[in-house]
């Protein structure tokens, strides 16, 4: 199993950018979690993140022709403004799990709103970063 992850805006930025929201864990931490999980549970894993949206877009893209079996997509502030990213998951009808490290229901009204949750299999909200763990799982257990 081949699954891509995929961060928006200042996710590069974690355990710098409001730490009480989104914890002390830097991104580096994040891909090293990530990467331990999947080598032990066999799939390969792509971890991308980008602050443009046109580049996510092309992440997302190239997926296509890699034949990544699953995507796991944070879109940072691009949740909340972007049907292009929404678009492009549409076009290449990857199954997609949303995650969200912080409770973007309990914050800002315009957090609450996800173009993503459109097409993604599932929403994974508030859960640090054990959400992207447990949406790798959700994709390689095929249960999407």
């Amino acid at each position: 199993m081949k699954i891509l992850v995929l961060n928006g805006p200042n996710l590069n930025f974690l355990g710098i950018r409001e730490p009480a929201i989104y914890g002390s864990q830097t991104y580096d931490n994040l891909i090293a979690k990530i990467n331990a999980h999947c080598e032990e549970k066999g799939i390969e894993v792509q971890c991308l993140q980008s602050n443009h949206e046109g580049t996510l877009i092309d992440y997302i893209q190239q997926a296509y022709f890699d034949k990544v079996d699953g995507i796991v997509i944070n879109p940072g502030g691009y949740t909340h403004t972007s049907v292009a990213i929404l678009d492009a998951l549409k076009a290449v009808s990857i199954p997609t799990v949303e995650v969200h490290i912080s409770k973007v229901d309990e914050r800002e009204s315009f957090r609450q709103i996800s173009y993503v949750s459109y097409y993604a299999s599932k929403t994974i909200i508030g859960k640090g970063l054990d959400g992207y763990i447990e949406a790798i799982d959700f994709l390689a257990d095929g249960t999407n």
